[in-house]
């Protein structure tokens, strides 16, 4: 991936960031970026522009056009859409980011007289083939993205027992179909990972075996995500093996279908103030930063997955 130099004059001020109004409580918004669809190695350049040295050179340090291209797009994916929500007109390159305790990446937002940023909350996940960001406010959020066709090397079931629950192993082997196997192991594996990266607390604080996602709907349905769709009544529910007491009933959980390929998990912690009163609502677009964007809520590339088995 050549990224040395860029054509100024490629980008012009048809090219800037389409403003959009902050989510509201209980309210999620998910960005993502196909890689395969940017191909322009000056709009590459123009998205090494917004990042630090430090991240540059993160960036170059990876092996492989492939690596480095992802890299790059999923800082490019944050600051862009972080930008968008700024009524100060923040710009991409200027955005600072600090890590929790955890090392769970924050804005770092700089002190500016009268102005006072909300409470923003982002997260990031990546594959090869697709890069999204998740944006909500108030409320802590993680999403996690995995292939469908992501290919498991050693058995299912003996995987599982390494990194899931008694009862989410149990589950797993009670599928005798391998293919629906695979595909309820990714499911949950994306939810598990989207729940952990919501705590903010890393792998290490929050071990996939000490808890477990289950479903409680009876129905198995998918169904397509409408413009004013919610998750009222989220069928996905977390509990805690170590600390019953705690976390289980403060998240919601989404499980869509990205573009036929992908499934994407997101878990929200529900609003402090009435946690029954506020459904998750949900809206997508797919985007190329700087060249255009497109809401997809309600089309065939955004599908809701009506929980697990």
């Amino acid at each position: 991936m050549r990224m040395q130099c860029l054509d100024t004059k490629f980008f012009t001020s048809s090219t800037s960031l389409a403003p959009i109004q902050l989510p509201s409580r209980m309210e999620t918004h998910l960005w993502y970026v196909i890689p395969n669809e940017v191909k322009s190695e000056q709009l590459l350049n123009k998205y090494l522009e917004f990042l630090p040295k430090s991240e540059k050179e993160h960036v170059f340090s990876l092996r492989g056009d492939e690596l480095q291209k992802g890299a790059l797009l999923a800082r490019a994916l944050v600051r862009t859409t972080i930008a968008r929500y700024q009524i100060n007109q923040v710009s991409p390159r200027s955005l600072k980011f600090r890590k929790n305790i955890h090392g769970k990446p924050e804005v770092d937002w700089q002190q500016i007289e009268d102005w006072h940023p909300q409470q923003l909350h982002f997260n990031i996940s990546h594959t090869k083939s697709l890069v999204a960001c998740g944006v909500s406010t108030h409320n802590p959020i993680g999403i996690d993205i995995e292939e469908k066709e992501r290919k498991i090397k050693h058995s299912i079931s003996s995987f599982a027992k390494r990194y899931f629950s008694q009862q989410e192993v149990q589950l797993l082997c009670s599928i005798s179909d391998p293919e629906i196997q695979r595909q309820e192991f990714i499911k949950l594996w994306t939810l598990k990972e989207a729940y952990v990266k919501a705590l903010g607390r890393g792998f290490s604080g929050s071990p996939f075996q000490t808890l477990t996602i289950r479903s409680v709907a009876d129905s198995k349905e998918s169904f397509h995500l409408s413009e004013s769709s919610s998750f009222e009544n989220s069928d996905i529910v977390v509990e805690s093996l170590e600390d019953s007491a705690n976390l289980t009933g403060d998240w919601q959980f989404a499980l869509l279908e990205l573009v036929g390929s992908h499934y994407a998990a997101i878990c929200l912690r529900k609003d402090c103030a009435n946690k029954c009163s506020h459904p998750m609502k949900m809206s997508v677009w797919r985007t190329i930063p700087l060249v255009e964007d497109e809401y997809v809520s309600g089309t065939d590339s955004v599908i809701a997955v009506g929980g697990l088995m």
